[in-house]
This record gives C-alpha cells, sequence and structure tokens, in this order.
C-alpha cells in the first residue's frame, strides 16, 4: 500500500467514525436533554482517539463532526420533515426509534450539506445503522429511508 492509500483509507475512516460519533452525539443530545457545546467537547475530549479499558476509540474527523452536528441542530425541523416523508404515514419521526432518529438528522444534515456525494452518505449511515442493529431490519429501513431523503435534497444527484 502506498503512502497515498494509506493517508486516503485513514480520512476514510476517520470520517466514518465522525458519522458514528456524530450519531451518539445526537442520541445523547436529545435523550439527555444536552446542549449542543457541551455534547461536542465531551465527545471531542473523551471519545475520539481514546484508549479505555473496553478498547480504543477511532480518532474523528473533527471538522466533518462539527459540521454535522451544527447543521443537524440548525436544520432539524427540515431533516424531520424531510425524513417525514419518507416514513410511512403511521409512521412518524416521533414515533421512530431514538437512535434511528438520531441517524436520520445526522444523514440528512452531511445531504444538506452537499460535500459528499448521496450514494456515499447512504451507504456509510447504512454501517452506522448496522453498527447499531447488527441482526435486524433497520439497516434495510435506513437505507429506504436515505434513499428518499437523498433523492428530494440532492435531486442532481440522482
Amino acid at each position: 500500500m502506498t503512502e497515498r492509500e494509506i493517508s486516503n483509507n485513514l480520512k476514510r475512516r476517520m470520517r466514518s467514525a465522525s458519522r458514528l460519533y456524530a450519531v451518539q452525539a445526537l442520541f445523547q443530545m436529545e435523550a439527555a436533554g444536552q446542549g449542543l457545546d457541551r455534547v461536542r467537547q465531551e465527545f471531542e475530549d473523551h471519545r475520539f482517539g481514546a484508549s479505555y479499558e473496553e478498547g480504543d476509540f477511532e480518532e474523528g474527523d473533527v471538522d466533518l463532526f462539527r459540521a454535522l452536528l451544527e447543521a443537524a441542530v440548525d436544520s432539524q425541523a427540515k431533516i424531520d420533515q424531510m425524513t417525514d416523508r419518507a416514513l410511512v404515514a403511521k409512521w412518524p419521526i416521533a414515533r421512530i426509534d431514538p437512535t434511528l432518529r438520531a441517524l436520520f438528522r445526522a444523514a440528512g444534515a452531511e445531504l444538506m450539506i452537499g460535500d459528499t456525494p448521496p450514494r456515499v452518505v447512504i451507504v456509510e449511515f447504512v454501517d452506522v445503522a448496522k453498527a447499531f442493529f447488527p441482526d435486524g431490519q433497520e439497516p434495510k429501513f435506513t437505507n429506504a429511508v436515505l434513499d428518499h431523503m437523498a433523492r428530494e435534497a440532492r435531486p442532481e444527484a440522482f
């Protein structure tokens, strides 16, 4: 593997870790009623690259992590409406599992930021769903909802 390939692989892993951390942070903000600044600081200080008895945390891409959190918070109503349109009428976002709700908000934020191709965003967040729900149907559900959201947020990419 060349030095450039190693560097690109590390960047991809850091971006993937940031997406996972963003979902966890958004979940924590909702579940514990904590504010953006407090949760962001906690993650950056105690998760990014930290080592604990249970294992090591991956280093994250701080810029992506911050951008996802800020966009998710600033555009939460718009993202939630986009998510609602992707869900069946009987299952509004308020009835969705809180982890999936956080995932849809983080993914919706990344789709709205517009730097990453929508198909990459979908694949990345389906992988996050697999990490939280390894044996369930949630990854397939996530794929379907995010596909709908991506087509609404970035129709030119399809």
